[in-house]
């Protein structure tokens, strides 16, 4: 019998620069107010978003001048690549693995682009080999730490006995727009923050869990709820208001199909591990599911020490479950553009 895919280890990173909610709000107000009528009213949403701190790529002094793509990119390739090292070297080290190891490297990433990629640029420097298969995706955006896990698990139970690294960045700071007087624009200030994690998987029989089952759902006519506005100055936030009562509405029977795929039912799920874009996201999927008010605690804990950090945030919400021990069996789900959910369940080993 072929051994199944297990998650091996995990790790995750943070840039060095810690913002405070207070000063990011105060930092708003002083760049939006006097230019952007509707600021006063939108403001409450830094004192609503439930965060405490997030970690950014840059010092804040950074974010109150005009940057183009040039900028932008450049301070991404520098971040991302440091967040690329610590967190797949750590992830080595905690699987007891060498970089020489490696045959196989899934990155994915939706707030810069570096071509070569991220995992080609620092190939010689973790000491790859000249062999290794590179997996580069872009576009997924928040649902990319569940649907990347997702294809770099595949990746392994294709390829028995391959050790496969999965990286998830995202510098979500760097969209930031002093240019951009909308809605979508403020929100995304108060809720977005940046960082990093790895995974080792490989099928075998030693693990943190068992990577069970893999699927996504993609919505019809969706595309207007989330994703990237692209001009000359650089990426602009698509955030619509409909997200909260959409995946209210739209993520259990999407979940449940997913499920059915891999002969689950969602009672058998012991615990729902959710991306946490935000508090209003975290209280619709709690109605969705049935879940107690506040039952997804360790998410709210997470956005309140980190914020939204897009794909790698629902991998810091997996290691907290991981610290407190995982239940028998769970799912992992991320939203993303799209408009598209995805799941991946995990069994813990006994």
């Amino acid at each position: 019998m072929t051994d199944t895919v297990k998650l091996v280890s995990l790790a995750v990173a943070t840039p060095d620069n810690i913002l405070y909610q207070s000063e990011a709000a105060a930092t708003a107000g002083r760049l939006f107010s006097d230019r952007f009528r509707d600021f006063k009213h939108l403001a409450s949403v830094f004192e609503n978003a439930g965060i405490h701190k997030r970690y950014v790529a840059r010092p804040l002094s950074w974010f109150e001048q005009p940057h183009g793509w040039q900028d932008r990119m450049e301070a991404y390739a520098d971040v991302a690549s440091q967040l690329f090292k610590k967190t797949a070297t750590n992830a080595l080290i905690r699987a007891g693995l060498r970089a020489e190891e490696v045959d196989c490297v899934v990155t994915v990433s939706s707030t810069g682009i570096t071509t070569p990629s991220l995992e080609a640029r620092l190939a010689r420097e973790m000491g790859f080999r000249s062999d290794i298969e590179r997996v580069p995706v872009f576009g997924l955006g928040c649902a990319a730490g569940v649907s990347g896990l997702g294809i770099a698990s595949r990746m392994a139970k294709g390829r028995p006995g391959a050790v496969v690294l999965f990286v998830a960045i995202e510098l979500c700071s760097l969209a930031f727009r002093l240019d951009e007087l909308t809605r979508p624009n403020i929100i995304a200030t108060a809720l977005f923050g940046d960082g990093a994690a790895a995974c080792i998987l490989r099928a075998g029989k030693d693990g943190l869990a068992e990577i069970e089952s893999t699927g996504e759902h993609l919505f019809p006519d969706s595309l207007r709820i989330m994703g990237w506005k692209i001009d000359d100055t650089g990426f602009g936030i698509i955030l619509d208001q409909s997200l909260p009562p959409f995946a209210e509405a739209n993520i259990k029977p999407a979940v449940a199909g997913i499920l059915e795929r891999a002969g689950l039912t969602i009672s058998d799920i012991d615990r729902f591990i959710c991306h946490p874009g935000g508090t209003k996201v975290l209280v619709a999927l709690e109605t969705a599911f049935g879940l107690d008010p506040g039952s997804l605690d360790i998410e709210r804990e997470i956005v309140r020490n980190y914020g939204n950090m897009s794909s790698p945030t629902v991998l810091f919400v997996l290691e907290g479950l991981i610290i407190d021990g995982l239940p028998r069996r769970s799912a992992m789900i991320a939203m993303g553009p799209g408009f598209t959910a995805s799941c991946v369940t995990l069994k813990r080993i006994a």
